[in-house]
């Protein structure tokens, strides 16, 4: 079940994008998947994580992102209380990127 209770989630979806093995792989699914809207969405959402995670303000955030000030406190709210998705990704990324430099 999902947070919420409401429904199952779709395993194969997360399945399937496990898959993927390139960035441009992502984006050509993720942009089937996805309306441009949801995909800009998802985008700064994943972008102010990124800021608070580095220590950034709300204000430096929002004039970086455009991100309004509950998209940021929501995002924050992930970050401090959430499943750690957002922490699992930033220390992977920041490990391959110190052995690729």
């Amino acid at each position: 079940m999902n947070k919420q209770g409401k429904k199952p989630r779709n395993i194969e979806m997360y399945e399937a994008i496990l898959t993927l093995e390139t960035v441009e792989e992502c984006i050509n699914f993720f942009s089937d998947l996805c309306t441009v809207t949801e995909l800009q969405a998802m985008e700064q959402r994943y972008q102010v994580a990124r800021l608070l995670n580095q220590g950034l303000i709300y204000n430096d955030i929002l004039e970086r992102t455009g991100a309004s000030s509950t998209t940021i406190s929501r995002v924050n709210r992930s970050l401090q209380y959430g499943m750690d998705g957002y922490q699992v990704v930033f220390e992977r990324l920041d490990k391959k990127g110190s052995t690729e430099e």
